[in-house]
């Protein structure tokens, strides 16, 4: 049998790493909306509108990949992707299960 390698969270494997206020991820994640396609990770994180600690930054990045919210582009910029009208379109749909 074949195991295979669970990947484990940034929060897991750092033990500096700090969990995220909801008010700084939401900061984070506007500021992406507003800006998706523009920066890269490290010029996102020393763009944004408020100060944030490294660790908890990528914790916050990590939650927002691992929900769909973001994608990290082939050229490392991270993109907005998360659409809630067409998830409820989606959800209308019989044959789609969401």
């Amino acid at each position: 049998m074949e195991s295979q390698a669970i990947k484990k969270t940034y929060i897991e494997t750092n033990s500096v790493a700090r969990s995220p206020t909801l008010q700084t991820v939401l900061m984070v994640e506007k500021f992406i909306e507003e800006n998706s396609g523009e920066y890269k990770k490290t010029e996102l994180f020393n763009n944004l509108p408020k100060k944030v600690m490294w660790q908890t930054f990528q914790v916050i990045m990590e939650y927002l990949e691992r929900s769909y919210r973001i994608i990290i582009e082939k050229d490392g910029k991270v993109t907005y992707i998360w659409n809630p009208k067409l998830l409820s379109k989606l959800q209308l749909m019989p044959e789609i299960k969401v």
